[in-house]
């Protein structure tokens, strides 16, 4: 449950990040920058929600949040704007073309095939998400 957390907090802020970068005509660049900050923010979010109703204060939630999302933000987020980036014409199509949404999926979808293992590997250990599971 930690894991769908934070995977879709960073899907979350990730096509947010893509589409206000994209309507507001941003260099390719900056949109990615914001795509990263806010899937850094909605997924650190939806993970202290969590933790809050388990009786967290906020300031122990964003410490819970930091050490078990960090890793796996990292890892989607490298990814899925690696592919955003590599499509051709991916960054430079509008809000209405099917390039756009579609290297968008693509890029969600590669960068969850390959951060699925990661969380695995990491709460195998007793890392990531394994710091979260107790206050759920």
């Amino acid at each position: 449950m930690a894991t769908l957390h934070c995977l879709t907090g960073c899907a979350i802020g990730e096509i947010l990040g893509m589409i206000l970068g994209t309507a507001l005509g941003l260099a390719a660049g900056t949109t990615v920058a914001l795509s990263v900050t806010l899937a850094f923010i909605s997924g650190y979010a939806l993970t202290m929600r969590g933790v809050l109703k388990a009786g967290l204060s906020p300031r122990q939630a964003l410490k819970v949040a930091l050490a078990a999302d960090t890793v796996s933000i990292l890892f989607m987020e490298i990814l899925d704007n690696t592919v955003m980036v590599t499509v051709p014409g991916a960054m430079d199509a509008g809000l209405a073309d099917l390039l756009f949404w579609g290297a968008l999926a693509a890029s969600l979808v590669v960068a969850f095939i390959v951060t699925v293992p990661v969380n695995r590997w990491l709460i195998a250990r007793g890392k990531g998400h394994a710091v979260v599971h107790a206050f759920h």
